[in-house]
């Protein structure tokens, strides 16, 4: 099996875990446990995945490198900024709705070198957000804000994707989706750029998040 259809085939098994990690963390289940939730047999989740870290570093290399992906983008026009921040936006979502606050916990816990991996891309990751806002104010596109209070804001919905939460409210996830992202929006840019955003390619990465973090909830 070449390199690529292997990794395709580890990541369509993570994806099939995550759900009862973001629940459960790791520290206590199995391998034949995460076997069953993966619905393979204990030989082929060994074939392809030998320990538990093994799983964790696959999960926390991957986010690390799809953090540095949008990072190494150029910002050669207005519209540039339009689609880094719709690329920030999707990027938050994911990492509050993967890195609950029981799987870093565990992270930290069990696997310590992983944790301090992750949390340093996450470092990484918001002194070049910070650069991002600073180099658009500067340009004249994006209001004079706090990027530190951009970034922390991104935590609120942490506690909004619950059930609980939803049913008390009225909401839905796509509705909440969808008011933070134009809330966010009109938080950073000037009233005469919004024009440079085009808010349609986000209707379907809404209605992707929402299926993702909706089959996560139930």
């Amino acid at each position: 099996m070449n390199s690529g259809k292997r990794h395709e085939t580890q990541a369509k098994l993570v994806m099939k875990l995550f759900p009862y990690l973001r629940k459960n963390g790791l520290q206590s289940v199995r391998m034949e446990e995460i076997a069953k939730v993966m619905e393979v047999s204990r030989a082929t989740l060994y074939k392809y995945f030998s320990t538990k870290e093994e799983i964790i570093g696959f999960i926390v290399s991957g986010f690390i490198e799809y953090m540095n992906e949008m990072s190494n983008a150029h910002l050669d026009s207005e519209q540039s900024f339009g689609i880094r921040f719709q690329q920030i936006f999707e990027q938050s979502v994911s990492l509050v709705e993967y890195f609950t606050e029981v799987f870093l916990n565990e992270l930290e816990i069990s696997f310590p070198d992983w944790y301090d991996r992750f949390r340093e891309a996450m470092k990484q990751r918001e002194q070049k957000l910070l650069a991002f806002y600073e180099e658009g104010v500067h340009k004249g596109i994006f209001n004079e804000v706090n990027g530190r209070l951009l970034i922390a804001q991104d935590e609120i919905l942490r506690g909004m994707f619950n059930v609980k939460y939803l049913m008390m409210n009225q909401l839905t996830v796509q509705q909440i989706l969808t008011d933070y992202y134009y809330l966010k929006k009109l938080q950073l840019f000037k009233p005469e750029k919004l024009p440079i955003i085009d808010d349609a390619v986000m209707i379907p990465r809404i209605e992707h998040l929402t299926q993702k973090i909706t089959k996560n909830l139930y």
